[in-house]
């Protein structure tokens, strides 16, 4: 077993304060003001709001992410990417074979409710 694990924690002191919802990405482009290769993508999370995120989800071309359901982080602070203030945080984990912070996307299995919460 991997001796790299964070400490325990608990729920109601760590996720249990993210607000972490399902959206449908509605369109992905390339952003040149981003300093590494990035989409940024509209993603609509209900009666949330479609919210702008930038991400490294390169590893995708844009047509195959439109359409998409994901997980995204709605209440952390925007973040300036480039000319792009990053309204949320898209959920993923680091592409095979690609470099550190190239990630593909999270996705629930069956469709969900857009908005719905994350437990």
């Amino acid at each position: 077993m991997s001796n790299d694990l964070k400490p325990t924690v608990r729920p109601e002191d760590t996720l249990e304060q993210l607000d972490i919802r399902l959206g449908r990405i509605l369109s992905a482009e390339a952003e040149p003001s981003a300093p590494k290769p990035s989409y940024r993508l509209q993603i609509d999370f209900g009666k949330y709001g479609v919210r702008t995120s930038v991400g490294r989800f390169t590893s995708h071309p844009p047509g195959e992410l439109v359409g998409r359901q994901v997980m995204g982080v709605l209440n952390f602070e925007p973040r300036q990417i480039g000319d792009v203030s990053s309204e949320v945080l898209m959920i993923g984990i680091q592409a095979k074979g690609k470099d550190s912070g190239e990630a593909t996307f999270l996705t629930p299995a069956l469709e969900g409710k857009l908005g719905s919460k994350l437990f």
